[in-house]
C-alpha cells in the first residue's frame, strides 16, 4: 500500500528526532503526529508516534504511552495494509501495545477500558494462547484480584512460546511467574520457576540454612553455568539439583531473580540463600534507577529475616528514591515494606532512631523518628493502594498492603557475608569452556556493548533498534553498532543546550575550533529548523577484528568521558 507523504512534516520529525531529550520534544512529536493525522499523512503519523512512545518509556512515563499507541491502532484500522511491507514495524507496534497494557498495573492513570482495549486487540492478532497474551491475561487477573482467572491464563502462559519476539524479556519471564506464585502462597513453586534464571549464580553445596558459612562466587558468565547449594526443602537444607541454562543476553540476570526470591526462601527455610542473595542483588540494585520496583523485596527481607539495622540503614539510603518513583506500584510497595520495616524495628525499641527525609514539594527536610516514619509510609502506601481499587472496582491491591503490613518475622538472622566474598571466582571445571577474560577478545555484539554499560553501574535504555542511549551529565550518548555486520562501534553525543540559529558562524567556529584541539569526539552543527542549532558530536571504531571487554570498556568510558566535556564545552558557552 503507498500513502503521500507530507515532506515538509517528513523533515520536520526528522529534525525533532534530534533535540535533545524532554517535553519540548515530546511535544514537537504530538505536533507532527496529529499534523500528519490532518493532511491524510498516516506513514509520517505513525513515524512521529513510534518516536513519541520510545520518547516516553525513555524518560520512564510509561503510561504516556497508552495514547499514543491507541491513535496508532486506530491509523491502522484506517489503512489496514500500511505495515504488509514492514512485518518489523508491525512487530515494533505490538511491543509497544503489550507496555501500554503493562503500564495499567503500574499506575491507575491508565484506565482499565484502554488497556483491556489493547489487550483484546492484541489478542485478536496473535490469539488468546499467545505467550504475550496470556501472560497480560494472567497479570491483570492477579492485578485484579482474580487469581483463578489468573492461574487458567498463567497455564496457557507457561505452555506457549517464551521465545514470541512480541513478549517482555524472555531472561526476566521466570522471576515474573515467580513473583506471581510467591503472591500465590507457593514458595516452593516459586523458587522452581526461578530455576532458570539462576543458572548464572554459583555457590557452593553443604551450607545449611542457619549456618552462614557457605561461600559464593559472581558466577562469571550468565550463560549457561549450574547452581549449587542448598535447597528451600526446609530448615535442615540439603542437595540441590542441578538447574538449567539460563536465557542469555538478559543483563538482569541473576540480581533481579535473586530479589524475587528472597521472600520464597526465608519462607522454606533456606534463610542462607536468602541472605547471601540479598547481598549480592542489593549491591547491584542499590545504585540502579530502574531497579527502584525491585527495593521493596529489599526491605521486606530485612523486616521478616530479622535484619532491622540493615533494613534501617537502605531506607534511609532509598528514601529519596520514594519522591521520583518508576510508578505507582513501585512506590506503594515500597512505601508498606518501609512501613513494616518501621513498624518491627519500633517494636524492639528503635523507634526513636532518626532518619534524614529529604524535602520534596511543600514537604520540608525533617529528621524523622522511625515510628513516625513508619506512620508517613503506611499512609501513602494505603492512599495508593485506595487509588488503585477506585480505578479497579476491588478492594484486592488495599488487602494485598494490609497483609504486608500484618507480617511478623519469618526466622532468626544467620551473618550476613561480606561483600568481598562475591568477588572471589568460583571453582569451575576445567573440561568446561568458560566465558572470554577481560583481556581475550570476542567479536563485538550488543550483549558484550550491555555487559560494558552494565558494569559501569549507570542506567541506560535499550531503543527497539539495538541503540543503548544513557545521560550523563549535559550530554545524551547513543550507541549503536554499525557496518554491514555490526562491528563498527558508534558514539552520537548530543548535547544538551541549543544556541539560537543566529550564533551559526559562532557554533561552526567551536566546532572547528574543537576538532583542531581535540581528538574526540568529532563536533559538528545540526540545525533542525526550528530556530536553534543542536551542537553534535560522534566517534566510530572499526572492531571488525573483535575486541576484549576490558578494551570496549575503555573504548565506552572515553565516549562517556570526552562526551561529556563536548557537552560541558557546549554549556559553557556565553
Amino acid at each position: 500500500m503507498t500513502t503521500a507523504r507530507d515532506r515538509g512534516l517528513a523533515a520536520a520529525l526528522a529534525d525533532a528526532r534530534d533535540r535533545p531529550d524532554g517535553a519540548e520534544r515530546c511535544a514537537e512529536l504530538e505536533r507532527i503526529a496529529s499534523r500528519a493525522d490532518a493532511t491524510g499523512d498516516p506513514r509520517t503519523a505513525l513515524s512521529a508516534r513510534f518516536a513519541l512512545v520510545e520518547a516516553y518509556l525513555h524518560r520512564g512515563e510509561r503510561w504516556r504511552a497508552v495514547e499514543p499507541v491507541r491513535r496508532m491502532r486506530a491509523t491502522l484500522a484506517r489503512h489496514p495494509g500500511l505495515l504488509d511491507a514492514r512485518p518489523d514495524e508491525l512487530t515494533r507496534l505490538r511491543r509497544h501495545q503489550r507496555q501500554a497494557v503493562e503500564a495499567s498495573f503500574g499506575t491507575p492513570r491508565v484506565g482499565l477500558d484502554q488497556a483491556r482495549s489493547l489487550l483484546d486487540a492484541l489478542a485478536a492478532e496473535l490469539g488468546e494462547d499467545a505467550a504475550p497474551v496470556a501472560e497480560l491475561r494472567c497479570r491483570l487477573a492477579d492485578h485484579l484480584g482474580d487469581e483463578p482467572a489468573a492461574r487458567r491464563a498463567y497455564e496457557r502462559w507457561s505452555a506457549a512460546d517464551a521465545t514470541d519476539p512480541v513478549g517482555g524479556c524472555a531472561g526476566c519471564a521466570p522471576a515474573r511467574r515467580a513473583d506471581l506464585l510467591a503472591g500465590w502462597g507457593e514458595p516452593d513453586a516459586a523458587v522452581a520457576a526461578l530455576a532458570p534464571a539462576l543458572a548464572g549464580w554459583v555457590e557452593p553445596q553443604a551450607a545449611t540454612a542457619g549456618s552462614g558459612r557457605s561461600r559464593a562466587g559472581r558466577g562469571g558468565s550468565r550463560a549457561a553455568r549450574t547452581e549449587r547449594g542448598e535447597p528451600p526443602a526446609g530448615p535442615a537444607g540439603g542437595d540441590e539439583p542441578r538447574v538449567a541454562p539460563s536465557v542469555a543476553g538478559c543483563t538482569d540476570q541473576p540480581e533481579r531473580a535473586l530479589a524475587v526470591g528472597l521472600l520464597p526462601w526465608l519462607r522454606t527455610g533456606a534463610v542462607t540463600r536468602a541472605a547471601r542473595a540479598h547481598v549480592r542483588a542489593y549491591r547491584r540494585h542499590r545504585g540502579e534507577r530502574t531497579a527502584f520496583p525491585l527495593l521493596a523485596a529489599h526491605l521486606r527481607f530485612c523486616a521478616l529475616g530479622g535484619y532491622l539495622h540493615r533494613g534501617l540503614e537502605i531506607l534511609t539510603e532509598q528514601l529519596p528514591e520514594l519522591d521520583r518513583p518508576a510508578d505507582d506500584l513501585s512506590a506503594m510497595e515500597f512505601a508498606a515494606a518501609g512501613a513494616l520495616l518501621c513498624g518491627l524495628a519500633t517494636e524492639a525499641g528503635l523507634g526513636g532512631r532518626r532518619i534524614h527525609r529529604p524535602g520534596h514539594g511543600s514537604r520540608p527536610a525533617a529528621e524523622v523518628d522511625v515510628a513516625t516514619l513508619g506512620t508517613q509510609l503506611q499512609a501513602l502506601a494505603t492512599a495508593l493502594a485506595g487509588s488503585f481499587d477506585a480505578r479497579n472496582g476491588t478492594g484486592h491491591q488495599s488487602g494485598r498492603i494490609a497483609s504486608w503490613l500484618a507480617e511478623r518475622p519469618l526466622a532468626a538472622p544467620v551473618s550476613l557475608a561480606a561483600e568481598s566474598e562475591f568477588d572471589e571466582e568460583p571453582e569451575t571445571d576445567p573440561a568446561e569452556p568458560g566465558p572470554p577474560g577481560p583481556e581475550e577478545p570476542a567479536p563485538l555484539d550488543a550483549a558484550l556493548l550491555a555487559a560494558a554499560l552494565d558494569a559501569r553501574g549507570e542506567p541506560y535504555t535499550v531503543e527497539p533498534d539495538g541503540t543503548l542511549a544513557g545521560r550523563w551529565g549535559e550530554a545524551t550518548i547513543q550507541f549503536r553498532l554499525l557496518g554491514r555486520l555490526g562491528d563498527v562501534l558508534h558514539a552520537r553525543v548530543v548535547a544538551q543546550r541549543r544556541l539560537p540559529a543566529g550564533r551559526r558562524a559562532e557554533a561552526y567556529a567551536f566546532c572547528n575550533a574543537w576538532n583542531h584541539d581535540r581528538l574526540l569526539p568529532a563536533a559538528y552543527v545540526h540545525e533542525p529548523g526550528d530556530g536553534t542549532l543542536v551542537l553534535a558530536a560522534g566517534v566510530s571504531t572499526d572492531l571488525s577484528c573483535g575486541v576484549a571487554p576490558a578494551q570496549l570498556a575503555v573504548l565506552v568510558a572515553a565516549a562517556v568521558r570526552t562526551g561529556t566535556a563536548y557537552a560541558e564545552a557546549v554549556a559553557a558557552l556565553p
